[in-house]
């Protein structure tokens, strides 16, 4: 239960800390131009500053056990509402890039199905 939690809280450091350091080369393999100050702002804050957040937050649900339920559902949810994003998308869009999308979708719909486990338990 805690190697999750774990797992997943540094994956949103690790994606956090990359959107503050190099918004512009996080958001490229996805067609995306980040090469002005606002559009670099919008991933640092997007990306950057809601990935540490969750990453704080995860970290206050291993620390405070009477949180974890709560903190880790409402993750779970959002990873698994950003992987619904990306199924949505693909029936309308019809992306052509395989990689970036899916493996990142994939990622979302394991690490969500991984936390409504932890929570459950």
């Amino acid at each position: 239960m805690i190697v999750v939690i774990v797992v997943v809280g540094i994956f949103f450091l690790l994606m956090g800390g990359y959107a503050l350091a190099a918004p512009a080369a996080l958001v490229r393999p996805f067609g995306l131009v980040a090469d002005g100050p606002e559009s670099r702002s919008e991933v640092r804050a997007v990306y950057g500053g809601f990935g540490l957040g969750i990453a704080a937050v995860l970290g206050l649900a291993l620390a405070v056990p009477g949180l974890r339920i709560g903190v880790v559902l409402t993750v779970a949810f959002a990873l698994g509402g950003m992987a619904v994003g990306r199924v949505l998308s693909r029936m309308v869009d019809r992306p052509t890039a395989f990689y970036p999308i899916w493996f990142y979708g994939l990622v979302e719909a394991v690490a969500a199905g991984a936390l409504v486990v932890v929570a459950a338990t």
